[in-house]
């Protein structure tokens, strides 16, 4: 017997899911370059997810999520398997709503993500991303102590969360030509997408992931999912092994593309955002950015938008790739 495939979730509730967050996440500035804007010849508009409550657009599904529990799910809480920004998104969202919230998380994963994690209330449960599974460890804890699972990006209300970001963004600066967006899982490509479709139907949508990583592109250019080990890269926050069941569909139908650019791509960036725009970004916020750079010639005389995903990096780590 054959399992029917998930129903998709559509820019309806993107706009449901902005109803719930409103006031809880912070609507995210959009700030421009004039130094980016004269070197490519286009207009370009960064949505400023590194600013967002936690520091990542996590925040933004997390509370989505969360803010449907019953009272049954909200009594025995919530556990959630993260490299960081979803952990923190759900500690926070847990703590906001009088949730407990268990999270799995990596054992190298950045020390400023997991004591963020604790910091807002979470028990933290580490485990070795390249040689324990994450997932079954996370399934294991949900069944024996009776927790609602929210996974990081393959779940309708974590995807249309994140949506939001790109909701603002066009609401805010109109149609865009293009529009560069982080790829880990796809959540936030995904919801991404429902409102790019939604408010700028012709905007050409790229994912970008990291090259030694780049499980995304394949699958979008097979037409199935594929998985991967675990991807050596800085980006930490997009060192994921496939695409989801929910996730994939929605970008092969919505999305363009899917770019790759290297880790000295990023740290360019990283660099980039600090001395020019006074902006930390994270390894993973910068893809959006790396791959718009390195089109820069083809986007002439258009409108780009550039979400940065987040900010949540330890300076030492920061300044050690920057100054590298």
């Amino acid at each position: 017997m054959t399992t029917a495939p998930p129903a998709l979730p559509t820019y309806d509730d993107v706009v449901a899911a902005a109803g719930r967050i409103a006031g809880h996440a912070h609507r995210t500035p959009v700030l421009a370059s004039r130094t980016i804007n004269a070197e490519w010849g286009a207009q370009v508009f960064f949505k400023c997810e590194n600013l967002q409550r936690m520091g990542a657009f996590k925040f933004r599904g997390a509370f989505n999520a969360l803010a449907q529990f019953d009272a049954a799910q909200r009594k025995a809480g919530v556990v959630a398997f993260s490299s960081g920004n979803h952990a923190q998104g759900i500690a926070l969202a847990a703590r906001e709503l009088g949730i407990p919230a268990t999270i799995v998380m990596p054992q190298d994963a950045p020390a400023a993500k997991v004591a963020a994690t604790q910091g807002y209330g979470a028990n933290v449960v580490f485990y070795d991303r390249y040689t324990q599974d994450r997932e079954q460890i996370t399934r294991d804890l949900a069944e024996r102590n009776g927790l609602t699972l929210i996974p990081p990006y393959d779940h309708a209300d974590v995807l249309t969360g994140q949506g939001t970001a790109a909701k603002e963004l066009f609401e805010e600066v109109g149609p865009l030509d293009a529009f560069f967006v982080c790829l880990g899982g796809g959540g936030l490509l995904s919801g991404s997408a429902l409102a790019t479709r939604a408010l700028s139907p012709h905007t050409k949508l790229y994912g970008v992931e990291p090259a030694a990583g780049n499980d995304g592109q394949q699958s979008f250019r097979s037409g199935a999912i594929v998985h991967i080990d675990t991807p050596q890269t800085i980006a930490d926050g997009a060192q994921t092994q496939h695409l989801g069941n929910i996730t994939f569909p929605i970008i092969r139908r919505d999305v363009d593309d899917i770019l790759t650019v290297t880790d000295e791509q990023l740290v360019d960036g990283m660099r980039f955002f600090a001395e020019r725009m006074k902006l930390i970004v994270e390894p993973t916020g910068c893809l959006g950015f790396a791959a718009a750079r390195a089109m820069r010639d083809e986007l002439k005389g258009q409108r780009v938008g550039v979400l940065i995903s987040g900010g949540n990096v330890d300076l030492a780590r920061f300044s050690a790739l920057v100054s590298a």
